[in-house]
């Protein structure tokens, strides 16, 4: 039984990493905000059996007394979303940048045998050298893909500078049952299909993404802690995704073969989310060499997976 912190552990896949911690019966402690934009513990009916400290991710001392006593540390709390990253660049480079340097200190007093902080393959920036492989430049040029890249550098630099056991994620779009950030395109088609009406589009559909199940991003953090603590894999970056390219166009269709609903396109926008790459996928294959992790879910598979979850909570979506 080890303990575990997660940070951001009340988000999509902070609370998804805390359920199977919980399922493997280690002892799970999350920091997040007191009002966190997003209650995925209670979502997931887990809010009582984890420990959970509220408190700002940049803030020393509550840092420190939640990484303390910890045996493993999943660093996710952020401001995720480009739109309010771009609107608000200082609070996101206060959570983003200082949250992580705020995080690693705490663990290099404390020690913990592993830990994986959470960037983004966005820390790539709008490169056309595609798939993205860890080799490759970050060369951000907006306001929340410049905090994931300063986050990646940071994180990595305790580990050459300070010895601390961690390493980087840089995980594709991640979906699944669960997220309720409906900003996004699976969580407003999933409610768009439960509630039987339109969904509402940020982009034409041509954009193309690398679509990662959250149980495969979860499997991704776990596996990577666990060759932390075994002590390979410090200082790394490594991308999970599944490698594949899919158009948001392609996922509308996708969807709507598997919930029973034929969208109609006739509200798709206009060109691109603004501030957003138009073209996203990676190469997994690092991880894969380091710990034998690779996407098991298809795309089919893991969008009724999502049905499922959004239909039986159906006041959840809106």
């Amino acid at each position: 039984m080890a303990q575990v912190l997660v940070t951001g552990g009340q988000g999509f896949i902070g609370s998804a990493i805390c359920m199977e911690l919980l399922e493997r019966g280690d002892d799970v402690r999350v920091l997040d905000l007191p009002r966190p934009s997003f209650a995925g513990l209670s979502a997931r009916g887990i809010l009582e059996e984890v420990e959970v400290i509220s408190g700002d991710v940049a803030d020393g001392a509550v840092t420190s007394s939640a990484v303390a006593g910890m045996d493993r540390v999943f660093h996710l709390a952020a401001q995720t979303l480009v739109g309010p990253a771009a609107s608000d660049p200082l609070g996101t480079f206060r959570s983003n940048v200082e949250g992580t340097w705020r995080v690693l200190e705490a663990c290099r007093a404390a020690g913990p045998e592993a830990v994986v902080v959470a960037s983004s393959d966005k820390a790539y920036g709008p490169s056309t050298s595609l798939p993205y492989s860890e080799d490759q430049p970050l060369e951000p040029a907006a306001t929340y893909e410049a905090s994931k890249a300063a986050t990646d550098v940071i994180a990595r630099s305790y580990s050459s500078a300070a010895g601390v056991p961690v390493a980087v994620t840089r995980l594709a779009n991640v979906y699944g049952g669960g997220d309720l950030n409906f900003s996004r395109i699976v969580p407003e088609l999933m409610a768009a299909a439960v509630h039987r009406r339109e969904p509402r589009f940020r982009s034409d559909g041509s954009p193309r993404r690398d679509f990662l199940h959250v149980s495969d991003a979860v499997t991704a953090y776990l596996t990577l802690a666990d060759a932390l603590a075994a002590g390979r894999g410090h200082g790394l970056a490594v991308n999970a995704g599944t490698g594949i390219p899919t158009s948001v166009a392609d996922v509308i269709e996708a969807t709507g073969r598997t919930t029973g609903n034929e969208f109609g396109k006739s509200e798709l926008a206009d060109g691109p989310p603004e501030g957003e790459i138009d073209d996203q996928f990676v190469d997994p294959s690092r991880l894969f060499d380091l710990t034998g992790w690779r996407a098991r879910t298809d795309l089919d598979t893991g969008l009724r997976e999502a049905f499922e979850w959004y239909r039986s909570r159906p006041d959840l979506c809106p």
